[in-house]
C-alpha cells in the first residue's frame, strides 16, 4: 500500500484535551505526525492546528472517528500535499505575473499556472514565454456581469484551486466573489488600511512617508477590506520621488504575492471572520 502525505487541518471551540485527541486519533490510524502547529485565539475561544502527516490513509474513515470523538463544532479537513492549481487575471502591469510565473517553473511555489486571464493583451508575450495560455477578455463594449460571465467559463475549464489578482485593475461584482470565496487572492499596492484608492504612491509621496507596504489578502465584497494573509514593508525617505517610491513598492508587492500564495498553497492559513490564521 502506498505511502503518502497529508495535512490535516482542524478549528473547534477551544477546549482542554484537543491536541490530545487529534493526535491520539491520528496514532490509531497508523498515520505519523511529521510537523504540528497549534494556536488559540483565546478571545473568542477559537482552537486551529495544521498537522502533516504520513502514512497510508483511509481518509473516510479516518475523519468519521475525528468527528465522532470531538465536539460537533469541529471542523476538519485533509488536504493532499500535491501542487495546487492557479488562474492568474492581469492587466498591464507585469512585475507580479513575471515572479509567480517564475518561482512556478522553477518550483519553488507548491503551484501550477494552468491558464491567465487578461482584460487587456499587453502580457501575453510574457504569459507564452512560460508556455502558460493566454485569454484576453476585453471589458469594452460589455457590461461588467457580461465580462466577468466570458473570465468565469475560462476559468470552469481549469477548475483551479485559488484565482490569484497579480495586478488585475477591475473591480469584482459580488456574485463573481461569492463563486470563490476565500479561493480569490489579491495584491493591494499600500500597506492597508492606508492609502486606499488611485495612486496610492502619490498619496504615500504628499505625505512624506517613511515606509512603503503592500498587502495580500483574501477578496471579499468589501473593497480590499478581505481578511489579509500577509503584509510586508521596505523603507524609503525624502530622496524618493513619486516614481521611485512606485518602484519600491513594486518590488514589495511581488513579494508580499508572492509569499501569500505559497502560505495559502502550503495549506497554512484558516480563514474566520474576516481575519486569518497564518502558520509558518
Amino acid at each position: 500500500m502506498k505511502t503518502e502525505r497529508k495535512i490535516l487541518l482542524t478549528q473547534s471551540q477551544d477546549h482542554a484535551g484537543l491536541i490530545a485527541q487529534v493526535t491520539h486519533i491520528c496514532f490509531k490510524h497508523g498515520l505519523n505526525i511529521i510537523k504540528n502547529d497549534e494556536f488559540v485565539d483565546r478571545e473568542h475561544h477559537q482552537f486551529f492546528m495544521r498537522t502533516e502527516l504520513e502514512g497510508v490513509f483511509d481518509d473516510t474513515t479516518l475523519l468519521e472517528a475525528l468527528t465522532q470523538a470531538l465536539p460537533s463544532n469541529t471542523a476538519h479537513r485533509l488536504s493532499t500535499a500535491t501542487r495546487k492549481r492557479l488562474v492568474l487575471m492581469v492587466t498591464k502591469e507585469p512585475h507580479c505575473l513575471g515572479e509567480l510565473l517564475m518561482k512556478s517553473q522553477y518550483g519553488s511555489l507548491n503551484a501550477d499556472i494552468v491558464g491567465v486571464i487578461g482584460n487587456h493583451n499587453d502580457l501575453e508575450e510574457l504569459t507564452q514565454k512560460f508556455n502558460v495560455p493566454f485569454h484576453c477578455i476585453s471589458h469594452n463594449g460589455l457590461s461588467r456581469e457580461e465580462q466577468e460571465k466570458d473570465i468565469q467559463d475560462i476559468i470552469s475549464g481549469y477548475n483551479p484551486d485559488y484565482v490569484i489578482l497579480a495586478k488585475y485593475m477591475r473591480i469584482l461584482t459580488p456574485s463573481f466573489v461569492e463563486q470563490y470565496s476565500n479561493r480569490i487572492i489579491n495584491i493591494h499596492h499600500s500597506f492597508l488600511p492606508a492609502f486606499i484608492g488611485a495612486k496610492p504612491y502619490h498619496q504615500a509621496y504628499a505625505r512624506g512617508v517613511k515606509i512603503i507596504g503592500a498587502t495580500a489578502h483574501f477578496v471579499s465584497n468589501d473593497l480590499d477590506e478581505g481578511p489579509i494573509i500577509t503584509q510586508d514593508v521596505t523603507h524609503v525617505d525624502h530622496r524618493y520621488t513619486a516614481d521611485q517610491m512606485a518602484q519600491a513598492g513594486r518590488q514589495v508587492e511581488e513579494s508580499v504575492l508572492y509569499h501569500a500564495v505559497q502560505q495559502v498553497t502550503n495549506e497554512k492559513v484558516f480563514v474566520y471572520g474576516n481575519r486569518t490564521v497564518v502558520f509558518d
